[in-house]
């Protein structure tokens, strides 16, 4: 057994795909065999209710190279994907789904755009693809939705077939459906050097796709949400602050706009007047007063627990350092 680094780590999250995981299994060790890479393919079973563990203990069992995970239920494929990227050893991580519409021989070319154009992530593009238009086309407006609020110019964002630098998928975290936003995290943690690769995109061959039109309302609140903490994570008060200052201050003006109405008409003017609190809009002002109140101090609680969270050195990710070496601060130099 060799202990140099695993150069590649192949991770495939799956739920119910016992079919095709042999087929797909031979065909990246023979991608890998042909390039002399060092690999490991990490199969994450997201809860299957078939026999996809049975066959992925047996591949491990039959190639070293081979590791599982098993989930007790179905968590999702971003749970499946953190999962990985937590037990992934290799410098690249590539990541496909498990039903041959990815193709492995696209991992040589892939793995070279990190290494050796020096990008953090590439993101494939099935500029082809063969599904229904019931699904290419809520894809092409999502993707233009995503491209146009992220800033990340991907013509796919929900290709399953992406490669990463290691750095990349040791400093971000998801959850929820936001596995098809990872590029614009990983840009939003500095992580900015980006690529695009047109990618073949393969019939499916066994079963039925797990994902329905529901992936995409969930995606694009998932996608806000991203913004929302990207923007405003660590600086809560700049949103609820500027919120609630904005409407304590005008609800104030209006407050004191109606209370010198009323004196201007009794003491000046002559006029015939109302009281304040029969004016609907003194109704308004109070409320408006009231919730600007309760956004300030949402902002600054916010702010109290961004404080309190912040304790650990990795929240942070440092690229480069530069010290002297030890020896020379020992003798002086």
């Amino acid at each position: 057994m060799t202990n140099l680094p695993v150069q590649i780590t192949v991770l495939i999250p799956l739920y119910n795909e016992e079919e095709s995981l042999p087929e797909l299994c031979a065909w990246i060790q023979r991608v890998m065999q042909e390039e002399g890479f060092r690999y490991e393919v990490i199969f994450v079973d997201d809860g299957s209710k078939d026999d996809s563990w049975s066959v992925i203990e047996k591949l491990s069992a039959e190639n070293p190279y081979v590791k599982g995970l098993k989930f007790v239920r179905n968590y999702g494929k971003t749970a499946a994907l953190q999962t990985g990227f937590q037990a992934a050893e290799g410098e690249v991580i590539i990541t496909m789904d498990a039903d041959l519409q990815d193709s492995p021989d696209e991992i040589p070319a892939l793995y070279r755009m990190i290494t050796q154009q020096g990008l953090d992530l590439v993101s494939g593009w099935k500029k082809k693809r063969y599904d229904p238009i019931t699904k290419t086309l809520p894809t092409k407006l999502f993707n233009a939705v995503t491209r146009k609020i992220s800033g990340v110019a991907l013509h796919d964002f929900n290709c399953g077939l992406k490669a990463y630098r290691r750095e990349v998928v040791k400093h971000i975290t998801i959850y929820g459906e936001m596995h098809r936003y990872i590029p614009v995290i990983a840009k939003w943690n500095g992580f900015a050097k980006i690529g695009e690769k047109v990618v073949q995109h393969r019939p499916r061959k066994y079963g039925t796709t797990k994902f329905g039109l529901e992936r995409f309302i969930f995606g694009f609140l998932d996608l806000l949400s991203i913004a929302f903490v990207n923007k405003f994570g660590r600086r809560p008060m700049h949103l609820f602050g500027s919120l609630g200052t904005l409407m304590f201050f005008l609800g104030s003006v209006i407050t004191f706009w109606l209370i010198g109405s009323k004196i201007y008409k009794i003491y000046i003017s002559h006029e015939v007047y109302r009281n304040v609190t029969e004016n609907p809009l003194f109704f308004l002002a109070l409320l408006a007063i009231v919730v600007g109140t309760q956004l300030f101090l949402a902002g600054f609680l916010g702010e109290l627990f961004v404080k309190q969270s912040i304790s650990k050195a990795d929240d942070y990710v440092v690229s480069e350092r530069a010290e002297r070496p030890s020896s020379q601060i020992n003798t002086g130099l």
